[in-house]
């Protein structure tokens, strides 16, 4: 199939300029690679569906594999038009090329810190003695040695409570598939063999001896892509085989749990177990380590998220959302631990609760309108201070040991580069550490916030990010982003590609949407299952917002989401096509009807249902799924479709079978590209390098087809 593809003119002058469109003859011709169909239908509830591309469905194949790289040859070619997309790429790499450094933590002798030089594609870790100077510090462990293209990286890690062992996890190739190695923290030499055949998993010390860790059973045909559905807690000890492990919870004891985890207390004398069907909700149960006690039944039922905050003996102090939508701090008697017997520590507040512990105080974390707030507490509940925090924005960290009288705290916001602070804890002043050297001047941006109403009448919350002194003519290229789902807040935070964008004179704008966590379990439960369309109607709504207010128009306006985001976009460009010039769809859950016939995606059925639920959930999904509402004749934006092909999350056939409907059945000039990232996953441990180069094709992309040949005179590249 043949696509002529019109570009815009656009010798533009200056970014508030309006640039009129003239039709010219056509400069690249898209002969869009030959995507057989099959005769493939379905039948759900009397009702039959045809999904022609099933065979993109197995990534082991070479047919899959030829198309593949068809289509990145097809992609590539168009990209390589584009004559500013290396000047994006250059400077994109320019500001990304700064020293950047995590705060210190003690693990036995030694202080711990993360480092990368600027452009090294895995960060480092780095010690030195806990009492010297830090410029002694050397390399403990180096990720970018692991793989000559940075494509191995370093997963979790965790030390025994003496700091004298490690035990630290590795991705290859960005798959959630991991091995576990253990090393002797003072000689750096490995103990015993490499575990292997990980996922979805923490690594807990029992004393020296071992670690807890979790695990699926090894699924049938392709580990990228086949059903995994029965997690399991397993028990190593050292210098002993794998194969030895004994399963600790789950093996269908009493029934099947698609996620297990395992913690040990920090006085090593429980084990806290969490098992769950889906991504919300879960049991908990208290394992007693000494003597042969019987296991303790805390929750017994998927209604609620609880987890352990703090323990002292058989007294728990517990975070819920357990009659608490927005979550609360409760104690619990180990001896009487049914919920009827916790005691309020912390009550439920208007906002949503993440709490930590760190030098005997809990420090309760508060997203106000998805900013944050942090408040210190004694364990009786009673409030110490609220901590001043340096501006508005987004905190991580106050987390320490129970001993420790500092702790560390990163903050950062849309358009401030991340810092690092000294937090005394018992007089709670805080002091920079370090703050980060990149080549962008904060006080030339501004990021503000603001609410508009989606389709029902809710407010919705969006922060939108330029450079300061941007004349609103409606004529900015601007970026939506969303997500809107899995009760995940989207938080302010600087990043350097978005600092390239807004240099280009570009808006970002983020909403936070129903389905995420800004305002807790309500907001969550409204974008999920039958209220799934809430989301994209907020979304929809945002973008109507930004043309209003003439932050931008349809011709200068992307959208962009991924993983859950992707299908934001993949719904809200099938079923407003007219939104927005430009769709960046990444990693997307694209078929709906499918989704959980996939890894581990059959416990995302709280956030969306699945088809085989009954006929109406399978009819509420066909009716939004991005895959089977792709119309013939129907004009689609610019799209981008991109994924990795180590995606073992949200699979990548979802992303190669959206592209070839859409190849199918586009109308009109637009072009429909997909771009399939070798050796890379979902997105976590991907290196420096290939980051870089999807962030600056994807700005390629968009500005080429918003209409400019040139980059925008507001750029200052």
């Amino acid at each position: 199939m043949k696509l002529k593809l019109t570009i815009a003119c656009l010798a533009v002058v200056a970014i508030a300029s309006s640039c009129k469109e003239e039709e010219k003859e056509p400069e690249m011709a898209l002969n869009y690679p030959e995507t057989k169909k099959v005769d493939q239908t379905d039948t759900y509830f009397g009702t039959e569906v045809k999904d022609p591309y099933r065979w993109l469905e197995d990534d082991r194949s070479e047919e899959t594999g030829s198309w593949v790289k068809e289509q990145n040859k097809l992609t590539q070619e168009y990209l390589g038009q584009i004559e500013y997309r290396d000047d994006i790429k250059e400077r994109m790499t320019q500001l990304w090329n700064y020293e950047k450094i995590g705060a210190p933590f003690i693990e036995g002798d030694y202080a711990y810190f993360y480092k990368n030089d600027g452009l090294q594609n895995q960060y480092v870790l780095y010690r030195y003695e806990k009492d010297a100077d830090p410029d002694t510090a050397e390399v403990f462990l180096d990720p970018n040695s692991f793989s000559e293209d940075g494509t191995i990286s370093l997963g979790g890690m965790s030390f025994t409570k003496d700091g004298s062992r490690v035990a630290y996890s590795i991705s290859e190739g960005g798959s959630d598939w991991r091995k576990i190695i253990v090393l002797d923290a003072a000689s750096k030499e490995q103990i015993g063999d490499t575990i292997v055949d990980v996922k979805f998993s923490g690594i807990s010390w029992r004393n020296n001896d071992g670690f807890y860790y979790s695990s699926y059973d090894k699924p049938d045909g392709s580990e990228l892509s086949a059903l995994t559905d029965q997690h399991n807690l397993y028990y190593h000890k050292l210098n002993t085989p794998q194969s030895a492990d004994p399963v600790v919870f789950g093996n269908k004891t009493d029934q099947k749990y698609r996620y297990v985890g395992g913690g040990v207390t920090d006085d090593q004398k429980y084990l806290i177990i969490s098992a769950s069907t889906a991504t919300n909700g879960g049991k908990m149960f208290v394992k007693p380590l000494e003597g042969n006690q019987k296991m303790i039944t805390v929750l017994d039922n998927f209604d609620t998220n609880t987890g352990v905050v703090h323990n002292e003996g058989k007294k728990f102090w517990l975070v819920t959302d357990y009659n608490a939508p927005n979550r609360r701090i409760v104690s619990m008697d180990l001896d009487n631990p049914a919920p009827a017997n916790w005691t309020d520590v912390i009550a439920e507040k208007e906002n949503v609760l993440s709490p930590s512990t760190g030098g005997g105080y809990i420090f309760a974390e508060y997203m106000v309108d998805a900013v944050s707030k942090i408040e210190q507490y004694n364990y009786d509940g009673s409030l110490v201070r609220e901590v001043e925090l340096p501006g508005v924005g987004n905190v991580g960290g106050f987390g320490a040991k129970e001993d420790d009288e500092t702790l560390y705290y990163s903050f950062t916001n849309y358009v401030t580069p991340g810092s690092t602070y000294l937090y005394d804890i018992e007089n709670g002043t805080s002091s920079l550490y370090k703050t980060a050297q990149v080549e962008f001047d904060p006080s030339n941006y501004e990021s503000k916030q603001v609410f508009y109403t989606s389709k029902d009448g809710t407010k919705i919350p969006m922060i939108i990010s330029h450079k300061k002194g941007l004349e609103l003519d409606g004529s900015n290229p601007t970026i939506l982003y969303g997500y809107g789902g899995f009760n995940i807040s989207l938080n302010p935070g600087f990043s350097v590609s978005r600092a390239a964008w807004m240099e280009l004179g570009g808006i970002y704008a983020v909403a936070n949407l129903r389905g995420g966590g800004e305002y807790g379990k309500k907001w969550h439960d409204a974008g999920t299952k039958m209220q799934k369309q809430n989301v994209f109607d907020d979304f929809i709504a945002a973008a109507e917002y930004l043309k209003k207010e003439n932050y931008t128009s349809t011709e200068k306006l992307a959208i962009q989401g991924g993983s859950n985001g992707g299908l934001l976009v993949g719904a809200t460009m099938t079923q407003q096509p007219d939104l927005a010039a430009v769709a960046i769809p990444q990693v997307g859950v694209l078929d709906m009807l499918r989704y959980n016939k996939f890894t581990s995606g059959a416990g995302w059925a709280y956030d969306y249902g699945t088809a085989e639920d009954d006929a109406e959930m399978f009819n509420y999904l066909k009716n939004y799924s991005p895959l089977h509402n792709v119309k013939e004749g129907t004009r689609y934006p610019a799209t981008l479709v991109t994924t990795g092909d180590h995606d073992d999350r949200v699979v990548p056939a979802h992303s190669f079978k959206f592209a070839a409907e859409l190849q199918d059945k586009q109308a009109g000039s637009n072009p429909t590209l997909i771009r399939i990232e070798t050796d890379a996953g979902h997105g976590a441990g991907t290196p420096t390098s290939k980051i870089i180069e999807l962030q600056s094709d994807i700005y390629s992309f968009a500005l080429y087809n918003m209409g400019y040949k040139e980059l925008p005179a507001a750029s200052s590249m």
